[in-house]
């Protein structure tokens, strides 16, 4: 047993303990959220919840679901973060496997192409006209089927069939008579699990999370996706408490709860992706290479 010196026991301590403070800043705000959005809009008003829930409330919920929109919101985000996740590993996978093989014909120039295009975009006006011209407008697949291609994740995708998947693999394939496609289906989609579990749960935050392109291609209320309706919910909400003529009292409630509103907003938009990773987690770790070469 290899016994650690007086000098590795202090670094090791200040280590800890500077991990320690960094995770307490990390975890704090995320904390003081979740509490305060089951707190009294009251107290959270006055700044008085600092570590436990003050004054058990739901206020800030039932506000969100008093909209009728919020229902449809979380069909219509679930939707896009679905088909648009699935459809975007799709490309990547069909993308990022030929760009891997040595023997493409063209690849620097495809390459160059695809890079391009992550440094020079077309803008908001040209891809809006676009949309328009396509007859995407009002429709769930204006924000679907633009996200299909994302150069960063095809690049990172023909980067780990370069480095972790074996060519030995392609070669005794291509021996036993399998051709590029099923050698990708059978044997490539299965090694690259890691990296497709890792890019479609980052695909997957962002379709979750946006809500500039349903502001833009979209005018239909039962069509936003909640992002969106989250925003309207808080934007109504603030801008009723300057409504003049109210009674004093009235509006000092609406004001104390938009600040609740807040934090139930985040809570509510952020709980789904924080639900979905503990399962999506068990294949960054996985060792699916351990032993693919072995015999």
């Amino acid at each position: 047993m290899i016994r650690s010196s007086r000098s590795d026991k202090i670094f090791l301590s200040v280590n800890n303990i500077v991990l320690g403070i960094f995770l307490l800043t990390v975890l704090y705000p995320i904390w003081i959220v979740l509490v305060s959005s089951f707190s009294d809009p009251t107290y959270v008003s006055a700044g008085k919840v600092w570590l436990w829930p003050v004054g058990f409330s739901l206020d800030g919920y039932r506000a969100i679901l008093d909209y009728k929109t919020i229902v449809s919101g979380f069909g219509n985000s679930i939707v896009i973060m679905v088909l648009g996740t699935v459809l975007c590993i799709v490309v990547t996978l069909l993308g990022g496997y030929p760009l891997s093989r040595r023997e493409l014909a063209g690849k620097k120039a495809i390459l160059f192409l695809f890079t391009f295009t992550m440094y020079f975009s077309g803008g908001i006006i040209p891809s809006f006209l676009l949309i328009r011209d396509l007859g995407l407008m009002n429709s769930l697949g204006a924000l679907i089927i633009p996200t299909a291609i994302n150069v960063w994740n095809i690049i990172l995708m023909k980067t780990y069939f370069q480095t972790s998947v074996p060519e030995e693999l392609l070669q005794a394939a291509k021996i036993d008579g399998c051709d590029d496609f099923r050698y990708l289906v059978q044997i490539g989609i299965p090694l690259a699990v890691p990296i497709i579990a890792v890019l479609a749960l980052f695909t997957a935050v962002g379709q979750w999370n946006s809500y500039f392109s349903a502001m833009l291609y979209i005018n239909e209320t039962e069509k936003f996706p909640l992002q969106l309706v989250l925003r309207d919910i808080l934007v109504a909400n603030s801008t009723n408490t300057t409504a003049i003529g109210q009674n004093i009292e009235s509006l000092k409630r609406k004001q104390e709860l938009v600040e609740s509103l807040k934090y139930s907003v985040i809570v509510a938009s952020s709980a789904p992706l924080l639900i979905l990773y503990p399962f999506v987690q068990r294949f960054f770790i996985k060792g699916i290479m351990v032993g693919s070469l072995k015999g």
